[in-house]
């Protein structure tokens, strides 16, 4: 499925791949990325994806405004997050926002970006289990295209540094 990976070749530099989203584990693996890509000269790459709405044609400008509001709004986070990214690693982490299924969109993002090293997500600490992302990729996980490091949502900054 994937084609070779660039990450260490000449002019070529890994980044770590976070997926941002509203959870509250989110920023563990944001932590956990920053620090990791610091301490070994790599970079950050952030990706929202937006999830479409069944898009009904007399709604149509209903949903082109939708479309633009959820745009802004993963501008925001994305903007927020990559305040984090610097702040804890003096990065400035690459954005791309997507649309369509999470985890076709994670995937076409690394078929297309052979600089992406490694996928790195948070497992939510809730009783509905680890989260959608990271339970869908289980599925697959066997043929992923690059290594996941699934951070544990529970682990505080100093736990992550002493990890990182």
């Amino acid at each position: 499925m994937s084609s070779k990976r660039r990450s260490y070749e000449a002019g070529h530099k890994p980044k770590y791949l976070v997926v941002i989203d509203d959870s509250p584990e989110c920023d563990r693996a944001v932590y956990w990325a920053s620090r990791r890509a610091a301490r070994t000269e790599a970079g950050v790459i952030m990706l929202h994806v937006i999830e479409p709405h069944d898009r009904n044609q007399q709604w149509l400008g209903v949903a082109d405004i939708m479309r633009a509001e959820a745009h802004e709004a993963a501008n925001t986070m994305l903007t927020r997050f990559a305040g984090r990214v610097n702040g804890i690693a003096g990065i400035t982490p690459d954005r791309a926002i997507r649309e369509g299924d999470k985890v076709k969109e994670i995937l076409a993002l690394i078929e297309e970006d052979r600089d992406i090293a490694i996928l790195v997500l948070a497992a939510g600490t809730g009783k509905e289990g680890p989260g959608p992302i990271v339970s869908s990729l289980a599925k697959i996980i066997g043929n992923f295209p690059v290594p996941v490091a699934i951070v544990p949502g529970g682990l505080t900054d100093e736990e992550l540094d002493s990890l990182a």
